[in-house]
């Protein structure tokens, strides 16, 4: 299924400089549909961004709105996300494996030869995969609320780690925790007690999309797969431990997807890494975003 039927290029003025619109585009990877949005100046320094659960590259648009003068900015969406295609999963493996293969196939048809990696979510087993893979192709690290350490796993997990140990038993539960209407809502305010900042629409949208046919098998298949992830944690902490990469570590304080210990988990791997824990729930960018923007202007090179 694709939900995105428009031609191969689109311009719009957002509200950055008319000089530097986004690009709402699509390109064909792996015989398949992949959008994505694209903005800034392409000599510039390129910030490859990778987007969670259950959002897509649009909720980059307040980092486009604010970078776009200075940076090449590019956030594809996911298979089965936002507008790529959705094929079906009996015809497609929904894994992290494969999203990371279809993203860095993305990005060498781009030409795009080196950038600077934004995780958030999801995006963070994504993206540590092409790392480890292409770890010459990464210039820097901005992880934004993106596990990569089993203790980050909070107690909310205990359902998920069930479903993980025995799917039949547990998708039921699985479903109802991860693709509710509360929980995505939760996943957006967190305990943020100050709840007049978010934008219902963040949520609503994205139930709306959650509900939509064919989601939950799609959500069920990768969420199933994110046992992998855990499994490979290791691989991604000693990487970070004898590569030192630049990092910079940006949390929101009322995140309860994940644990408030994995901000400074990720300085154990990186000494040097910058870590900032702002007024902010799992997707920092709803309430803090001109915080990030500046955050990220000062340290991409």
């Amino acid at each position: 299924m694709a939900t995105f039927s428009g031609s191969e290029e689109v311009a719009s003025v957002s509200k950055q400089p008319a000089q530097y619109p986004t690009y709402y585009r699509t390109v064909a990877i792996d015989g398949l549909s992949i959008f994505y949005r694209e903005a800034g100046p392409k000599d510039g320094p390129t910030i490859l961004l990778l987007h969670g659960l259950p959002s897509s590259s649009r909720m980059f648009e307040p980092l486009f709105h604010r970078l776009a003068d200075r940076y090449h900015l590019v956030a594809p969406d996911y298979p089965g996300f936002g507008h790529s295609d959705w094929p079906n999963p009996k015809e497609f493996a929904y894994t992290f494996d494969r999203y990371a293969e279809i993203v860095t196939r993305f990005t060498e048809a781009l030409g795009i030869p080196r950038y600077t990696l934004y995780m958030q979510d999801y995006g963070g087993p994504v993206g540590f995969r092409m790392v480890l893979n292409h770890p010459e192709r990464v210039e820097a690290l901005i992880v934004q609320d993106a596990v990569a350490h089993n203790e980050g796993l909070g107690d909310n997990w205990k359902a998920r780690r069930a479903f993980w140990a025995d799917r039949a038993a547990n998708e039921s539960n699985l479903r109802t925790n991860l693709l509710s209407l509360p929980t995505t809502r939760t996943r957006h305010v967190g305990n943020d007690p100050n709840t007049e900042r978010y934008d219902p629409d963040l949520w609503s949208d994205e139930f709306a999309f959650l509900s939509q046919p064919g989601q939950a098998d799609i959500q069920s298949d990768l969420f199933y797969d994110y046992r992998t992830n855990v499994e490979a944690y290791p691989k991604w902490q000693a990487w970070m431990r004898k590569q030192n990469p630049r990092l910079l570590v940006i949390w929101g304080k009322y995140d309860l997807s994940f644990a408030p210990s994995e901000p400074e988990a990720y300085r154990r791997d990186v000494p040097d890494a910058e870590v900032h824990v702002l007024e902010a729930g799992h997707f920092a960018l709803d309430t803090a975003a001109n915080e990030i923007a500046g955050l990220v202007r000062a340290f991409v090179r």
